[in-house]
């Protein structure tokens, strides 16, 4: 299984914060966002670790070649290039996860490590085409509602709450068939990640939501110390 990290988002409300780091390298409990990523994705046997970094701060980019030249990124492949959205930069890894289940994430995710490595493990034994990791924890400005049945079965994803239990945890497991919907999207000049989920609905992929007590996103200097806090209370 692969698992892929979208890091090529500008962090502009960190750096108007006061956090010169670029977001992949801001430490929570003393670990860069993206090694922390790296560490739990090789706990769960990543085959290999597909990463974008945005080329317009080359601080990521070194902090990957150093880990390269010290011989820590072997089964890391990574591009380079600024993009539009996340939807656009999962496009541009797409070409290296077509021929595997694959787990896709953005590099500021916070959450359980004990309960990924769950999730992870019921993807790889389910039928479904899609596992997405959701939370009934709502600190997001502007959060993705999921809709389900009483199975779990995801409905549908929705901008207002509705009678949704869960938001979105922007974190995806996915089948190569989704890369079909990606394309689609991509032709259709259809950008945003949620888009891209209300696709896989409407293509008829069949989507399961996977429930973590907490996640988190670092977007804002406060939601460095949120994320400390949750993670050393485990």
């Amino acid at each position: 299984m692969k698992f892929a990290i979208i890091a090529a988002g500008e962090g502009s409300r960190l750096q108007q914060e006061g956090v010169e780091l670029p977001k992949p390298l801001v430490k929570v409990c003393g670990e860069a966002l993206i090694d922390r990523l790296i560490r739990i994705f090789r706990k769960n046997n990543a085959k290999e670790i597909v990463i974008i970094v945005n080329q317009l701060n080359p601080l990521t980019e070194q902090h990957i070649l150093k880990l390269k030249e010290a011989g820590l990124a072997s089964d890391i492949r990574m591009v380079v290039k600024t993009t539009p959205s996340s939807m656009h930069s999962f496009a541009e890894l797409a070409p290296y996860l077509e021929n595997e289940e694959f787990c896709l994430t953005t590099v500021d995710t916070i959450f359980n490590e004990e309960e990924f490595a769950k999730y992870i493990a019921y993807f790889k034994t389910c039928n479904y085409d899609g596992c997405m990791a959701v939370t009934n924890y709502i600190d997001d400005e502007k959060p993705l509602y999921i809709g389900t049945d009483s199975d779990l079965n995801i409905t549908g994803f929705y901008d207002d709450k509705r009678t949704c239990e869960y938001i979105s945890g922007g974190i995806y497991c996915l089948r190569p068939n989704a890369l079909s919907t990606l394309k689609h999207c991509l032709e259709q000049g259809i950008s945003r990640m949620r888009n891209f989920q209300r696709a896989l609905v409407t293509d008829g992929l069949q989507l399961k939501a996977c429930p973590f007590s907490k996640i988190l996103d670092v977007d804002h200097a406060s939601d460095i110390a949120k994320a400390e806090s949750f993670l050393t209370a485990q």
